[in-house]
């Protein structure tokens, strides 16, 4: 699914999920990458915050206008809404790296909440599509922050797809 952005006719080439997002500031740095790079923001609820906090505005920017984002209720409802197109969740529980996905235009990321990660019965369903980012197996480096992850991930995919429309 590459949804099309309502006010610029622009075609998201890949898309990101927050699922249940906590930390405003991230939220705001994922919205500000997605927007830069004409990927679209797709928000899980519940989310940790409220929309108009000063936080979250203040890390995007003025570049709330430039994305395209849209809101889901579940990760049932976010996964029919992306039905056919490759879905990864992202997740320090995956076995394969995050390089050795092979991404095509259309694909989804999805990232967990800042303390939980993403549902252990959806990670188990899905092995096959999850990927990690590569750390050091001590156990207090328990993760990455949000926003790092997801540029890390973002720009690997858009790396592997030529970096389309961007200069």
């Amino acid at each position: 699914m590459a949804a099309r952005d309502k006010a610029s006719g622009h075609r998201a080439l890949l898309h990101v999920a927050l699922v249940n997002p906590e930390i405003p500031p991230n939220t705001g740095n994922v919205a500000r990458l997605c927007a830069a790079t004409g990927c679209s923001l797709n928000l899980v609820r519940p989310l940790g915050f409220f929309l108009d906090d000063r936080r979250l505005k203040r890390a995007g920017l003025d570049y709330w206008d430039l994305l395209e984002h849209h809101f889901f209720d579940s990760i049932e409802e976010l996964e029919a809404a992306y039905q056919g197109a490759q879905i990864y969740y992202v997740t320090t529980k995956g076995r394969r790296r995050y390089t050795d996905a092979a991404y095509r235009a259309g694909d989804l990321l999805v990232f967990g909440p800042e303390t939980e990660g993403l549902p252990k019965d959806l990670l188990a369903a899905h092995p096959e599509r999850c990927i990690r980012i590569p750390m050091l197996p001590d156990e207090r480096a328990r993760s990455l922050n949000l926003s790092n992850s997801v540029a890390v991930v973002l720009y690997e995919a858009l790396r592997q797809l030529g970096f389309q429309g961007l200069v």
